[in-house]
């Protein structure tokens, strides 16, 4: 029988898959269940904390200043350029201490020195206080601390300071830090300051570079200032910006602020470079910073920053400086004999564009016979002017139609009115010179009486000897709107801050009879840009045009040369004298017969040689100083004739009385000559 072996059946392994993923069944529920505790935990335990912390980063910027736009003059001339200086400066912190300013200011001053010469008490206490030590003890000699408010708790701390003078003690290095700790506490959360801006030497500029990391906002960087290449003989009339140390004007401080400036930010703080201080500020670069818990996450420079765009005027720089060695030795050649003049000035002027092509003047000291420049006083001084406003005297009466063209003669006569002193012209004071004028005699020979004939027409009054004059107040806004058509009494409109209107005399019935010194020029005062805008009325044939320093705004190549024209200025007519060809004529005449007539009472002899032909009116104002009578000696005047180019309007007050003086037209005489010659040239011109 045969045994059949018995197999052995293999042992059953049992399975680990089932084991293995129950496992990690495990550990993901608990690594879940680990990340829902933490969120858990973040949102409600630590949430108001983070929303706080999400909520609290933010956006800011900074903005430094640019380059300030150049000045040129007519022919591409600088006349005002920018001069670079290394500078160290101060970006201020979102949040920092007093304590922590107070340490980097007197690490500063470990590499570079300040000037302390401007210190004030107010600078040494503010250090002193910025430890707290010395701020908790004095604090606690304030009665009531506690209870006041900051400013009032401060101007305390500060006055206790002074009165104890507990600051006295600083070393020259702690004054230094003074000046710097208060620059920098003045300064507004991410506005830069300049702590030093001139004369910052190599070693100094390295020094600070290498510890910049030891001293938070502060850095290295550029400061600009204005610099003069050709001579500042036009610097009263650009006018000047505020230095660094000056800052903004106080009297425009909080407008600028608004604007962007900063405190020590340099401004136009008079005439050309107030007037378009927006044109030559530029535009200031910005970075934006990041931040976060009140820390600078991030800085990106979003914008470089523009240089100001240049100003182009309309003076030609040597023709001024002529100009103004003429005004200035006119003045000189006659102080002696005129102890009471003033200074003297002059504008010379385009009559068909209204472009100033000069602006000129002196002042002359009375007690030490000081001659100094003052170009701006031909737009902001007036004077009793005289017999050059006589032409607007006879083209009121034409356009009144109390004279015509062809009807205007009237006898020169002394003026003879009840209680009334009597006035007359001057080559006719007694009555014995008689003489029968048309209104272009009368302008040749400038007569006052034909002017004051005139007005008494005008007014209604039919004159005879020793009547009492019997005109309405009227007669003086009637005279007066007529010179002010041609600019006389009005102001100019030129595009230079602080021009002045003039004065008007009294203009009651008690005055009445100043209305016939009105009428030939002695009794309401003007400015001498007021005459140049009026005689260019006269050459251009009625166009009151806006007196101009601009003439152009361009902006800059990449080589620092003037670049494209981005504004010209074009002719701006104010107003209209609406006469006729003829009425014109009755003038232009009479002007030109001052120069050119045959008559030997002709007032402008002295400028018959000037080539090309001049067409003049000059003036003699009778005036006082204090009882001393004295005499305003001017002029008005177009050239060439037939073409006028150019005005010349001259005014030399507080000359001697009945002087025999000709300064007005010599003077007026040699600006001619200069202008022919570096203005423009005179060929083709009679």
């Amino acid at each position: 029988m045969k045994y059949l072996r018995k197999r052995n059946k293999p042992k059953r392994v049992k399975s680990q898959i089932p084991f293995r993923l129950n496992f990690l069944f495990l550990v993901v529920f608990l690594l879940f269940a680990a990340l829902l505790g933490q969120l858990a935990y973040l949102q409600i335990v630590h949430g108001t904390k983070f929303e706080s912390e999400v909520s609290s980063t933010d956006t800011k910027t900074e903005t430094k200043s640019v380059q300030r736009g150049m000045i040129y003059d007519s022919t591409g001339k600088a006349l005002v350029s920018n001069s670079a200086s290394r500078a160290i400066t101060y970006t201020k912190p979102l949040t920092v201490t007093a304590t922590q300013m107070y340490r980097i200011a007197n690490d500063l001053v470990k590499y570079v020195s300040i000037d302390t010469s401007n210190i004030t008490p107010a600078n040494e206490a503010d250090y002193y206080l910025a430890l707290p030590a010395h701020l908790t003890s004095v604090q606690k000699k304030i009665p009531g601390y506690a209870k006041l408010s900051t400013s009032v708790l401060y101007q305390r701390e500060v006055a206790y300071v002074k009165a104890k003078r507990l600051a006295n003690g600083l070393s020259d290095k702690q004054k230094e830090a003074a000046i710097v700790y208060s620059k920098m506490n003045g300064a507004y959360s991410l506005s830069t300051v300049y702590l030093k801006y001139a004369d910052v030497s190599d070693t100094e500029m390295a020094k600070v570079g290498e510890n910049l990391s030891l001293m938070p906002g502060i850095k290295i960087g550029t400061s600009w200032s204005r610099s003069y290449p050709n001579g500042d003989s036009v610097k009263s009339v650009i006018g000047t910006v505020t230095s660094r140390s000056q800052g903004l004007p106080s009297d425009e401080i909080n407008s600028l602020l608004a604007q962007g400036y900063s405190r020590d930010d340099s401004v136009g703080s008079s005439y050309i470079e107030s007037q378009y201080e927006n044109v030559l500020k530029g535009t200031k670069s910005i970075t934006t910073l990041e931040t976060q818990n009140d820390k600078i996450t991030k800085e990106i420079k979003t914008y470089g920053g523009k240089k100001g765009d240049n100003v182009v005027l309309t003076i030609n720089s040597e023709f001024q400086n002529k100009v103004q060695d003429i005004m200035k030795s006119s003045v000189e050649s006659v102080a002696g004999s005129n102890p009471y003049l003033p200074g003297a000035y002059a504008v010379v002027m385009n009559p068909n564009t209204g472009a100033i092509y000069a602006l000129a003047g002196v002042n002359r000291n009375l007690q030490t016979g000081k001659i100094s420049e003052n170009a701006l006083g031909a737009i902001n001084q007036t004077y009793v002017m005289g017999s050059v406003v006589k032409g607007a005297t006879v083209m009121g009466a034409l356009l009144s139609n109390v004279i015509t063209p062809s009807s205007s003669t009237l006898t020169d006569k002394p003026i003879k009115l009840q209680a009334t002193a009597t006035k007359s012209s001057w080559f006719n004071n007694t009555g014995s010179a008689d003489v029968a004028l048309t209104a272009s005699d009368a302008l040749m020979v400038s007569s006052n009486s034909y002017m004051m004939q005139l007005a008494m027409l005008e007014g209604g009054f039919k004159y005879s000897d020793n009547a009492a004059l019997s005109l309405p107040t009227s007669i003086f806004s009637k005279l007066r709107g007529y010179f002010n058509q041609f600019g006389l009494g009005v102001k100019t409109g030129i595009d230079i801050p602080g021009e002045a209107t003039g004065f008007e005399g009294p203009s009651n019935q008690s005055s009445i009879g100043k209305a016939l010194d009105l009428s030939f020029g002695n009794y309401d005062s003007y400015t001498t840009i007021q005459l140049a805008q009026y005689m260019s009325t006269v050459a251009n044939g009625g166009y009151r045009l806006q007196p101009h320093i601009l003439q152009s705004i361009r902006g800059t190549n990449k080589d620092g040369t003037l670049g494209a024209v981005k504004y010209e200025f074009t002719p701006n007519v104010l107003n209209v004298v609406s006469a006729t060809d003829s009425q014109w004529n009755v003038v232009k005449t009479g002007f030109w017969n001052v120069v050119h007539g045959s008559s030997s009472l002709r007032t402008g002899s002295a400028l018959a040689n000037v080539k090309p032909s001049v067409v003049a009116k000059t003036g003699t104002a009778q005036t006082f100083h204090g009882s001393t009578e004295t005499e305003t000696l001017s002029a008005v005047s177009y050239a060439p004739a037939k073409n006028p180019q150019v005005v010349v309007a001259i005014a030399f007050p507080g000359m001697a009385g009945e002087t025999t003086s000709k300064i007005n037209s010599q003077a007026v005489s040699q600006i001619y000559s200069a202008y022919w010659k570096y203005v423009e040239s005179s060929d083709g011109h009679q």
